[in-house]
């Protein structure tokens, strides 16, 4: 890719039936400047027959260095959620906007601080959401914070005001068109918090249940479409 390229996965994203070709393929993906300060791409991960994707913002410094997303604090978070929200988390697919984790430099040894994905990263790794939703043809598409908003729902959309509301997919996702591909009758999309927000909030105990209340909603869709 040229510098004066207009930066995108693009030409990485290979046409494949197969999850585990393109999770091998994304490893080598060199779409935008990210991947030159990160240990490795950290694809999504769940069972290609999931009836719900979870979409967060991009890997932090753990998910990073295991290659898995969250797989840190928030993840932790997350999976307690998911449980007690009545989800299956067996069943749940976990991916990220962006691939490849965005940060400060920090001193060796020490933890290194994410930085918030710009539109031009955001964008640029588009493509392996797209191939990734492609294969996956989830019933429920969970978005978790705003940067995997923007990535779905488009730069307009407010987790904060559209929170927890049920709408159709891929009707309702930026440029629908891109997931014009199967997907199940009735399946929807629905909007919360990402999980490190309950870690960073005064209130962990209320953000914690703000979080488990949305995902109530969409295990209370799920049921009513199995």
């Amino acid at each position: 890719m040229a510098d004066t390229d207009v930066p995108t996965a693009a030409p990485f994203v290979p046409a494949t039936p197969d999850l585990d070709e393109l999770r091998a393929a994304a490893r080598g993906c060199r779409g935008c400047h990210l991947y030159r300060d990160t240990t490795q791409t950290v694809f999504g991960e769940g069972p290609p027959d999931a009836r719900a994707v979870m979409v967060g913002e991009q890997p932090g410094d753990i998910e990073d260095r295991r290659g898995e997303p969250f797989v840190g604090p928030a993840g932790k978070v997350l999976d307690r959620a998911i449980v007690e929200a009545g989800l299956d988390r067996s069943t749940t697919y976990v991916t990220n906007a962006v691939k490849h984790f965005k940060h400060k430099p920090a001193a060796p040894g020490k933890r290194r601080i994410h930085q918030t994905p710009d539109r031009t990263e955001i964008m640029a790794c588009r493509p392996w959401l797209v191939a990734e939703f492609a294969l996956l043809h989830p019933q429920a598409v969970v978005v978790l914070g705003a940067t995997a908003a923007k990535a779905l729902l488009g730069p307009e959309f407010r987790v904060t005001k559209s929170r927890g509301v049920l709408l159709p997919w891929p009707d309702s996702a930026y440029h629908a068109e891109d997931f014009a591909g199967e997907v199940h009758d009735g399946a929807f999309v629905l909007a919360t918090i990402h999980p490190s927000a309950v870690l960073r909030a005064d209130d962990r105990d209320e953000a914690y249940a703000g979080l488990v209340a949305d995902l109530i909603v969409a295990a209370k869709a799920l049921a009513g479409t199995a």
